[in-house]
This record gives C-alpha cells, sequence and structure tokens, in this order.
C-alpha cells in the first residue's frame, strides 16, 4: 500500500465509518475493512479503477468529487478521506467544506510543491519540475491546484479549521524531524498528511 495511505490508515480507529474520495482500486478501503473492521467505502472518477475495486468486493461508485459530494447527507461519515487528490480537482476549498459537511473528521494527503527541490529546479531550469512525487510533465499532470503545506495551513485558518494533526514525510516514509516546525517541513516536507475537524 501507498505510503500516505499506511499513514492515513493509522489516523483511522477501528470500526469507523469512512469514505474515501479518489479511492483508485480500492487499497485503502480494503485494508480498512480487513485490518479495522471500518465500514469504508469510496468514490472515483476513473471507471477503470471503480471496475477493479467492485470485482474486489469494494463498495466504490462511480462519481466526481467536484460535484457528487453534496449529495451526501451531513454527519454521514467519521472519516472522509482524500489522498494525493486535492491538487487534482477542481473546486479545492468546495470539496474541503462538503468532506466537512458530510464527516466529522477529514483526512487529506497532497504532495508539497514547496519542497526544496522543487523550488531549486524551478529557479535553476525555468521549467515546471519533474520529480519522483510530480512525476509527468506539465501538459500530462492532472494536478491543476498544486499547493504547499504552507497554502494549506493558511487555507485551513482562513476557513476556521482545525489542524488536529499533521506530518510532513519524505517519498521513502521517514517522517520529517523538523515536524515541530510547520516552516521547515514546507521546504523539506515531499509530502504532507492532514488531520481536520470543523472550528
Amino acid at each position: 500500500m501507498r505510503l500516505d495511505l499506511r499513514l492515513i490508515a493509522e489516523m483511522i480507529p477501528r470500526g469507523a465509518k469512512v469514505l474515501d474520495i479518489g479511492c483508485g482500486d480500492g487499497a485503502l478501503l480494503a485494508h480498512l475493512t480487513a485490518e479495522k473492521g471500518a465500514d469504508a467505502r469510496g468514490i472515483e472518477i476513473d471507471m477503470a479503477a471503480v471496475t477493479e475495486a467492485v470485482a474486489s468486493g469494494l463498495a466504490v461508485i462511480h462519481g466526481d468529487a467536484d460535484t457528487d459530494l453534496a449529495f451526501y447527507p451531513d454527519g454521514a461519515f467519521d472519516y472522509v478521506v482524500l489522498s494525493r487528490t486535492l491538487q487534482a480537482v477542481e473546486k479545492p476549498r468546495e470539496v474541503l467544506r462538503q468532506m466537512l459537511r458530510i464527516g466529522r473528521h477529514a483526512i487529506v494527503s497532497f504532495p508539497n510543491f514547496g519542497h526544496w527541490q522543487m523550488r531549486w529546479r524551478l529557479l535553476v531550469t525555468g521549467r515546471m519540475p519533474d520529480t519522483e512525487t510530480w512525476n509527468r510533465p506539465w501538459y500530462e499532470t492532472p494536478n491543476i491546484h498544486p499547493c504547499t503545506i504552507a497554502d494549506f495551513f493558511a487555507l485551513c485558518a482562513m476557513e476556521g479549521y482545525v489542524v488536529e494533526e499533521w506530518l510532513a514525510v519524505d517519498e521513502h516514509g521517514r517522517r520529517a524531524p523538523w515536524r515541530r516546525s510547520a516552516r521547515l517541513a514546507n521546504l523539506f516536507g515531499e509530502q504532507a498528511l492532514f488531520k481536520l475537524r470543523r472550528g
């Protein structure tokens, strides 16, 4: 299972009711169901991934985070997860609002565009960076709203969301020793993970 999904799974207690937005093939859903007895469901825009997840016995529907979250009732889930998808949705603020309307907690992971390698490559080459995390050229990437850890903290403050837990890690799973400093995490963390609730 992908690194950020393992870290997300650690944040979710046994028996929780979970919605995974952009769940892909359902790896997180399968883990939460088998290992934590969760009532885990998913929504995914890629029909091939939906078919694969459903064929594996997972509760996944075809849908779009930008438009379909409005159909879920308030407080329907304990946790709503958005893993490495925030930067690819059309309206990230609205998606976060919907997540915290339908869930008591939201867990969001995203690649950090503020990482020093990204800054350096943009400065030196004058071109969009291509790294292990951001591994597609700009004209093929689904990422339309890249953000930094600092950007995400600022958005949470503006929207009144409480950051219950956050961490920055590299692609190999090493947690950043600068965990207490958001400024240093923004510079050295390759990806970020936030657990939020309404204020």
